[in-house]
Order: C-alpha cells, then sequence, then structure tokens
C-alpha cells in the first residue's frame, strides 16, 4: 500500500516535471524573443513563463476534474522553482517572501488579464494587456498584436488537447505561428 502510494506520486511529480519542461520550453522559443521581440531579460522571461502556463492551466482546469489537481501540482512546481531561482541568486529568505509575494500576484492577475481576453474575443485587449505586461508599454507595442495573434493560437489549440494527453505524459506544447510583422 505504501509503495503504491509512493509510485503514484513518483509518477505525478515525472507528470509536473514533463508539462513544466514543455512549457519552459515554449515559452523560451527564439522567435518570441526575435521575431515578435520579447524582452530577453528576466523580467521578459518571466512574462513569457507566466503566459505560457496560464494558458496551460486554463485548459487543465476547464477540463474539470482530475485537470484542477495536475493545475495545482504545476503552480506548486512552478512557483518552488521561482523560489529556487532567487535562492540561486543568494537573496536573503525575506527577500525571497517579498518577492514571491510580488510574482504572485503579479501571474495571477497577468493571467486574470489574459484570460478575460480571450473570454470576450477580443484581440484589442489581449493585446492591450501583453504590450502593458510583456512589453511594458502602457501605450501599446509595436508587436503586441502579433503576440496577442500568438496567444489566441495556442488558447485555440490547447483547447483540443484531452485531459488523457495531460495525464498520460503525452501533452507537447502546440507550435503558435509567429510572423514577424512589417
Amino acid at each position: 500500500m505504501i509503495f503504491a502510494r509512493w509510485r503514484a506520486r513518483r509518477a505525478s511529480r515525472a507528470l509536473i516535471e514533463q508539462l513544466r519542461g514543455e512549457i519552459v520550453a515554449a515559452s523560451r522559443r527564439p522567435a518570441l524573443y526575435e521575431a515578435l521581440e520579447a524582452p530577453d531579460r528576466i523580467d521578459g522571461r518571466f512574462e513569457l513563463l507566466t503566459l505560457h502556463v496560464g494558458l496551460v492551466l486554463r485548459r487543465l482546469v476547464s477540463s474539470g476534474g482530475l485537470g484542477h489537481e495536475i493545475a495545482q501540482d504545476l503552480v506548486n512546481t512552478v512557483f518552488l522553482h521561482f523560489d529556487d531561482t532567487l535562492r540561486e541568486m543568494a537573496l536573503s529568505d525575506v527577500s525571497v517572501s517579498k518577492r514571491l509575494k510580488v510574482m504572485k500576484e503579479a501571474f495571477y492577475g497577468r493571467n486574470t488579464a489574459y484570460a478575460a481576453a480571450l473570454d470576450s474575443g477580443s484581440r484589442a485587449e489581449l493585446a492591450t494587456a501583453l504590450a502593458r505586461n510583456v512589453y511594458g508599454a502602457a501605450g501599446g507595442a509595436p508587436r503586441a498584436a502579433e503576440l496577442a495573434d500568438y496567444v489566441a493560437a495556442l488558447d485555440a489549440a490547447l483547447a483540443g488537447t484531452s485531459l488523457e494527453d495531460f495525464t498520460m505524459g503525452r501533452f507537447r506544447f502546440p507550435e503558435g505561428p509567429i510572423t514577424p510583422g512589417g
């Protein structure tokens, strides 16, 4: 009995790490930084990771049941990774705690804004949120509309991903179209 639980927990950790790895790889696609000109700095990478995690969480939560559990495990793993990263930067416990709180608020705030824009179908609203968060440009950014197209395409592709693909470790982040604008 104990060994069965241990094996299930170990399999669950492996599944969550596989999902996190797929998300990290997608958020670090060179075309995001080259063609769409996302800032290739720690804050820009945080923004794109937050965006990609949020899209996967959106799909998992919409699946209900086991999807909620996987989503929670994924969030926990992502924030443990953030914690580890901050500690590797030699920050004190107090600094790590304060930064994690700010990161948590940013993570949930951004994904709430992105979800609202995706749910409403408003590409302009999504582009505005992306310009503000990813590009740091409240008045708009040259590539924000293209990034919004990319995000909407990923969201649509993820909507067709079955919960079974997630639970069986077959999830691969879909390739969203990234085209440089003129």
